[in-house]
């Protein structure tokens, strides 16, 4: 039995089940093909950002390699304080933000306790910075390893 629909197309019930058949088949391998160049952009953005940072830090790799070499000069400090200066302006030019924490209030989501310290200042307040902590945006990388107060 026939629809009307189907009698004014001309088509047959079986012929019409095909057609879809082949459609939803051609959407099907349009849909994988979609997904496969997905992960391959992901892939490639990926190697893209490590190419980018690799290539930032290469005059690092020439520093360093330069410091070695004049080890016994009196410009070797001169050479790791320069390298390290250079690193860091890197890093935060990438979004790395150090974590302030001497005198604030403990935050668990931002510092680690590794010592309690007798103090005359309220509980919980960061004495000293152990390890430096670091977050990019609101992700913390790394908490700060910290000495709080203890009455």
């Amino acid at each position: 039995m026939e629809t009307k629909k189907q009698k004014e197309s001309g088509k047959k019930p079986k012929q019409s089940i095909n057609d879809m058949t082949e459609s939803l088949q051609r959407l099907q391998a349009d849909f994988e093909n979609y997904k496969k160049w997905v992960d391959s952009k992901k892939a490639n953005d990926l190697v893209k950002g490590k190419i980018e940072l690799i290539g930032k830090m290469l005059p690092l790799l020439d520093q360093i390699e330069l410091a070695i070499q004049n080890k016994e000069s009196e410009n070797f400090v001169k050479g790791v304080e320069l390298i390290f200066s250079e690193f860091k302006t890197i890093l935060e030019k990438e979004g790395l933000e150090h974590i302030e924490c001497v005198g604030e209030k403990l935050d668990p989501y931002f510092h680690e306790v590794m010592l309690k310290e007798k103090s005359d200042k309220e509980d919980d307040i960061v004495l000293d910075e152990l390890q430096k902590g670091y977050k990019i945006g609101d992700v913390v990388i790394r908490h700060s390893k910290v000495k709080v107060s203890k009455k």
